[in-house]
């Protein structure tokens, strides 16, 4: 399962029962938290998310409808008795704010906080079921963006075809790399005998706060589900402009320059009740488009 739950998805100011911004997004057994505005935590609560699934937070920037959010959790998790290590990636000044919260608080997390600092695009976590890699977004402060892929091996085996030429379990791997398996007795099985094609990896880019520019395009390229902001709709680009933001227009614009297989959208300005206008827009131009739901999970 490779999913985007939203847990936020308002720009600046809490309205219309909308939070800022704040996702969850799991991939199989990890889960990865990005961004955490305010009243992340009572989010997490009500679409019942566990804290202890959590090991990886990606924090795109520090304006704080992205991350007040944060101190809550980490405190919350201490709480709770965490053990396991965290990981915290964000703006290197970040760590400073967590530290002063923590000194004034006379506060000792009980687990490991291990906080990575953003300063450079590419590949931040390396794993050996997927990677996360950043890139920069442009904003009026620096923010970030990232993009999750799944790492998948060519083959995939057909376990009964496999069984049958009583091939062993601890050669499966290079199996799923492509290669073929020899018998004791010499026996050549060729590899598409007891395997099939891999379907292709898969991959969630989070574009984070932006201003339209057609850089962003090679950096989204090709992914397989783009979420992208659209604070405004297209009557408001010269106010979108001036406050580094995006339009439902230029959204749709860089989805479908970059190739990407869907777009999600929001970051919804607070001066907006309803959002019907926002899918339309955007859909004028990218077809494929969905408004980002709270409480709603969108597979990759």
């Amino acid at each position: 399962m490779f999913g985007v739950t939203i847990l936020g998805n308002n720009s600046a100011i809490p309205a219309y029962n909308r939070h800022p911004t704040a996702q969850l997004v799991t991939l199989n057994n990890h889960a990865f938290l990005i961004d955490c505005g305010e009243g992340t935590q009572m989010q997490m609560m009500k679409y019942k998310v566990r804290h202890n699934k959590i090991n990886h937070i990606f924090i795109s920037h520090l304006h704080g409808d992205h991350y007040f959010g944060l101190m809550g959790i980490l405190t919350s998790m201490g709480l709770m008795r965490r053990e396991a290590p965290l990981h915290l990636f964000a703006p290197p000044l970040l760590h400073e704010i967590i530290q002063m919260q923590l000194k004034v608080a006379d506060t000792t997390l009980p687990y490991e906080l291990h906080f990575h600092p953003l300063t450079e695009e590419g590949i931040i976590v390396d794993h050996q079921n997927f990677s996360v890699t950043s890139f920069k977004t442009f904003h009026r402060i620096p923010c970030w963006g990232f993009i999750i892929r799944e790492k998948k091996q060519p083959r995939k085996i057909n376990r009964d075809q496999a069984v049958a030429f009583e091939i062993p379990v601890a050669y499966y791997d290079q199996l799923k790399n492509g290669a073929d398996y020899e018998t004791k007795e010499g026996v050549l099985i060729k590899n598409e005998t007891v395997t099939t094609p891999n379907t292709a990896p898969l991959s969630y880019a989070y574009a984070a706060d932006t201003l339209f520019d057609e850089r962003l395009v090679e950096k989204v390229k090709n992914v397989s589900l783009l979420y992208h902001e659209t604070t405004y709709l297209k009557d408001l680009e010269e106010r979108a402009m001036a406050r580094f933001h995006s339009t439902t227009i230029q959204a749709g614009e860089i989805a479908k320059k970059a190739g990407v297989g869907k777009l999600l959208i929001g970051h919804f300005s607070s001066k907006y009740e309803h959002l019907d206008e926002f899918l339309a827009e955007t859909k004028s131009v990218f077809y494929n488009t969905d408004l980002a739901i709270e409480g709603v999970t969108y597979k990759v």
